[in-house]
């Protein structure tokens, strides 16, 4: 689904994006070390933990897919990885 006026994010916006994804990848990334450590990769919450990060790392993945079609003059910039 496309909204009706697709507006295209800066790169600014990007950057911006980008760090925000970051942190939120290391910080729910400590948090999964932590409960997989404590209870093992076969716990219902370490295993929700896992497919929380995998999703996290797709939609960065999504989101440098985006980038490089908003801003196609930055192909070289990894705003997400």
């Amino acid at each position: 689904m496309r909204p009706e006026n697709y507006i295209p994010l800066t790169i600014d916006e990007h950057k911006e994006m980008g760090r925000e994804m970051k942190a939120a990848t290391e910080r729910l990334r400590s948090l999964c070390d932590l409960i997989v450590n404590l209870y093992g990769v076969n716990n219902r919450a370490a295993f929700s933990f896992l497919k929380a990060l995998e999703a996290l790392d797709r939609t960065r993945e999504d989101l440098q897919s985006q980038a490089m079609v908003d801003q196609p003059g930055h192909l070289n910039d990894n705003f997400y990885r």
